[in-house]
């Protein structure tokens, strides 16, 4: 039971550092270094954080910027695994080690996050049998 008012308590403490994984995300777009891909990734990463209605709206306290911080925090990591740290680094105005900081972050803000948004904002939509592919029937069939 103390374990939801602790991670509520650490959850406040790491979505303080919004602006500064904000400011990581505009340099690294303008890092000639970083892929286009990543450059497209990162930047529907910022608009997604600066438009308040998105999956929670940041006008619903806390929990509107949980969705946000969760989301810049994959992201980080994403690129952490794909682009050369250095780059990364010498973007980074934090004090805290960045790849603890937002692995710190992702896994606070997954105890937070229903599952159907963390899989929405993962890219990962499980649609639970409602779509389904229907063929053309062959020709000459009664169907």
């Amino acid at each position: 039971m103390t374990e939801k008012p602790s991670k509520t308590r650490t959850m406040r403490e790491l979505l303080l550092f919004i602006p500064n994984l904000m400011a990581l995300l505009i340099g690294l777009l303008r890092d000639e270094r970083v892929s286009q891909a990543d450059k497209a990734i990162l930047a529907g990463i910022v608009m997604y954080v600066i438009v308040p209605i998105d999956i929670i709206p940041d006008f619903i306290p806390f929990i509107g910027q949980v969705d946000d911080s969760y989301l810049l925090a994959i992201s980080i990591l994403r690129l952490l695994n794909r682009a050369d740290r250095r780059v990364i680094m010498e973007h980074w105005r934090g004090q805290r080690d960045i790849k603890e900081l937002v692995e710190s972050i992702a896994r606070i803000a997954e105890f937070f996050l229903p599952k159907p948004v963390k899989n929405v904002l993962r890219g990962r939509i499980d649609p639970k049998g409602r779509l389904s592919v229907v063929a053309d029937a062959p020709a000459g069939t009664n169907v």
